[in-house]
Order: C-alpha cells, then sequence, then structure tokens
C-alpha cells in the first residue's frame, strides 16, 4: 500500500490564490488519511470520499512533508491512469 502526491503544483492549473498545489491520493482510504494525520492535513479536506476519485488538494509545503514520510512522486498524468484504473474494478 502506497500513498502518491502528483507534481500538479508544477502546472498552472495546480495554483489555487497565491498556493500552489498537488493532489494526494492512495492505494486505500485508511493510508491516505493516515498520511493527512501524519502532515497535519485536516480530514475534512478529504474530496470525493468512498469514490475512485478520493484524494485531498495539499499545498506544496505539506507535499514536501508527505515525501519525507513515505509518499512517491507521481505525474498528474500516472495519478490520472490510477484513477482509470480503479473505475475498471469491480
Amino acid at each position: 500500500m502506497t500513498v502518491y502526491v502528483d507534481d500538479m503544483h508544477e502546472s498552472p492549473v495546480g495554483e489555487f490564490r497565491r498556493m500552489k498545489m498537488s493532489h494526494m491520493i492512495a492505494d486505500s482510504t485508511d493510508e491516505l488519511l493516515a498520511m493527512a494525520d501524519k502532515i497535519g492535513v485536516q480530514r475534512k479536506w478529504l474530496q470525493h470520499a468512498g469514490t475512485e476519485r478520493e484524494h485531498f488538494d495539499i499545498a506544496k509545503s505539506k507535499r514536501a512533508l508527505a515525501v519525507q514520510h513515505g509518499a512517491v512522486e507521481i505525474t498528474m498524468r500516472e495519478a490520472a491512469q490510477m484513477v482509470q484504473a480503479r473505475r475498471k474494478r469491480p
């Protein structure tokens, strides 16, 4: 089981006000929530809970913390492919 952070912060779509944002996804909800707890992201910010699109939008500073705690860096394209693969699972 793994947590992943994408490189959306490097794209213009990754800007929210003055912040650079990334998606944080995981192989399981439990693992995603555990990482959120470790890096200080409130669970209430979980988006699309219980669906294949479940994720957090995290600031660049939180992304760095997630990587320090073992999150794997991926591209936005890889993140999208993971979501599509989840949709195909029964």
